[in-house]
């Protein structure tokens, strides 16, 4: 009886350190559903593909999963602003599917500046607070 109480125990324990070290999802308080995408997608390296759909099609698939702070649509281009996040979602080469980038706000605000800049805060300007809407108010 000690034997089995103590396995209950120990798996218990483990599983509870399980579920402590896992990676944070982020999918709750605006934070870009990043478990969500790498389950609905497939991935290429660092990115996911959807080989199907097109990016306002899958635009609205991540958004509707997780709200995005703001959406912005450049030409076959669109970009979710999540709280420290930005996904830039595009057409892939072959003229079918789209292409799934999610990038910390300032990596991805620099590299996609030609398409979110007119319209987003620069993270490096003194106004910005980043963190979302109401953040550091």
């Amino acid at each position: 009886m000690k034997t089995a109480r103590r396995i209950s125990v120990l798996l218990l324990a483990t599983l509870a350190l399980a579920a402590c070290s896992s990676e944070p999802d982020d999918d709750d308080g605006n934070g870009v559903p990043s478990g969500w995408i790498r389950g609905a997608y497939s991935s290429r390296g660092a990115d996911y593909v959807d080989r199907t759909d097109s990016a306002s099609k899958v635009a609205d698939e991540i958004d509707g999963n997780t709200s995005a702070v703001a959406r912005l649509t450049d030409g076959d281009k669109v970009f979710l602003r999540y709280r420290d996040d930005i996904v830039g979602i595009s057409p892939l080469a072959t003229g079918r599917g789209s292409l799934i980038e999610i990038a910390d706000y300032r990596t991805g605000y620099h590299r996609w500046r030609t398409h979110v800049g007119s319209a987003w805060p620069d993270p490096d300007s003194a106004a910005f607070r980043g963190g979302g809407p109401g953040s550091g108010k």
